[in-house]
């Protein structure tokens, strides 16, 4: 019987062949383009580029037919302009697409303030200007979004308490640049951020001079303790623009942040701090706020935002008035201080069937991290005579991580263990009378503060 002769690839099928090709990276299937002209042929099968246009450059088919080109002359236009960023692009460009559709259905007024993407010439002019390479992954987001025009709100977040505010732009990149510091405590660093009402800026490290790591974001804390106005300590915010982004974003996509008069606050809510009395439910959130705080001294302050809330299925002879709140505070040293007092922020909410009841206070502390718990006290409207608790539950302020100046420490430490056994600095925000810390706390971080607004 004759041998079969030998199969040639011109032979085959082009079903299997394409099949076991749509397994391949676009960097494989351009090797097999060289391999024959049929494999040549059958790498250019527009489905096949339809799924790698697809994975890597988020592209649909109205893009392909807005192009007027094959699914490969596509990808190939797209990889010769952002190749480099290609371990980025798809996740940025995710994390950008839904951070508009929410901006669009929550805080519509600031898609406007939105920058269309820098190119590639202009992100080169810059790394020329200040004589640091940008990192891939803070490019590539500026290619999709150049950040946002000077405008309020800004989109990286808000705050605001009774004599406080604060709202940080995403600075676009020519803004940023001008704001680019060679100055000591602070050598190579870019702003990220910035505040037109605290001089509040985050920066990302470009090289790792002083301590900081490279590429890592962080808020700028000046030593109070010292006479060198060099001396910065850090709270680190990321440890590359690409996580501190796409963290933030999915913080604001997911609820995790809240919105509050088309603004991003960003309150942190655990998720077991909800508890429930009777018809009652009390839930927390909370913040750190880094221009109120310092490392030297340690001085951490807090915001917490408390939702109370009646459920719409109680009688209405469950309408109560809340009299006063007992609060147990614990720090990280283990000292526990309680504090009662009337009302909340000076007022005495009614709550009837459905009622919901908002309010922020604020706190300080000398260690970075405490919680505190306790409880209100109600009466019934129907009987003043009848009163009852309603439990708080238990919520924990937590400092990020920081950093102290490489001349003090000349090693990088995180909280854990930077703290002797101080005592814990509590100002209970409640009384209505409490915001008096705000005055004078870290001014020194305004001395000589960069803005935009000067450039």
């Amino acid at each position: 019987m004759a041998a079969n002769p030998e199969l040639r690839m011109d032979q085959l099928p082009s079903d299997p062949l394409l099949h076991v090709l749509s397994f391949l990276s676009f960097r494989d299937l351009i090797h097999c383009t060289y391999v024959s002209r049929r494999l040549n042929d059958l790498s250019k099968h527009n489905p096949l580029w339809r799924s790698l246009c697809s994975k890597h450059w988020l592209l649909t088919d109205a893009d392909r037919l807005q192009s007027g080109v094959s699914w490969f002359g596509l990808f190939k236009r797209y990889y010769t302009d952002l190749g480099r960023y290609m371990q980025y692009y798809p996740v940025l460009k995710r994390a950008w697409d839904q951070l508009k559709v929410f901006l669009q259905q929550r805080c519509p007024r600031m898609i406007a303030s939105l920058k269309e993407g820098a190119t590639e010439v202009e992100l080169n002019d810059i790394e020329a200007q200040i004589g640091c390479r940008l990192p891939d992954d803070y490019r590539c987001s500026y290619r999709i979004h150049n950040g946002q025009k000077l405008v309020i709100p800004g989109l990286m977040g808000s705050m605001s308490l009774s004599n406080h505010y604060r709202s940080e732009v995403l600075l676009d990149v020519e803004t940023a640049a001008g704001g680019f510091q060679q100055r000591n405590g602070m050598r190579r660093c870019l702003p990220l951020t910035f505040c037109f009402h605290t001089g509040l800026s985050q920066y990302m490290a470009l090289q790792p001079a002083e301590g900081r790591r490279m590429y890592e974001s962080f808020y700028p804390c000046p030593d109070q303790t010292a006479q060198d106005p060099s001396a910065i300590d850090m709270f680190i915010t990321g440890s590359s623009f690409f996580e501190w982004f796409t963290e933030y974003v999915h913080n604001v996509v997911t609820g995790e942040y809240s919105i509050i008069r088309d603004q991003i606050f960003r309150y942190v809510h655990e998720k077991d701090c909800v508890e429930t009395t009777g018809h009652i439910t009390v839930s927390v959130s909370t913040s750190f706020l880094p221009e109120l705080s310092s490392v030297h001294p340690p001085h951490f302050f807090f915001t917490y935002r408390i939702r109370i809330e009646m459920s719409s299925s109680a009688s209405p002879e469950a309408a109560c008035q809340l009299d006063s709140r007992y609060w147990k505070i614990t720090t990280s040293d283990g000292n526990v201080e309680e504090v009662q007092g009337p009302g909340v922020v000076g007022e005495f909410p009614v709550m009837t069937p459905g009622k919901v009841h908002e309010y922020a206070s604020c706190t300080t502390f000398s260690t970075p991290t405490e919680y505190m718990e306790g409880h209100y006290t109600f009466h019934s409207l129907a009987n003043k005579e009848e009163v009852f608790h309603v439990a708080i539950p238990r919520f924990h302020m937590i400092c990020p991580p920081f950093r102290e100046r490489l001349v003090r420490t000349k090693v990088s430490a995180s909280y854990a263990s930077r703290f002797d056994d101080d005592d814990g600095e509590y100002c209970d925000g409640d009384g209505g009378d409490d915001f008096g810390d705000l005055r004078g706390i870290n001014m020194a971080a305004l001395e000589g503060a960069w803005c935009p607004r000067h450039i």
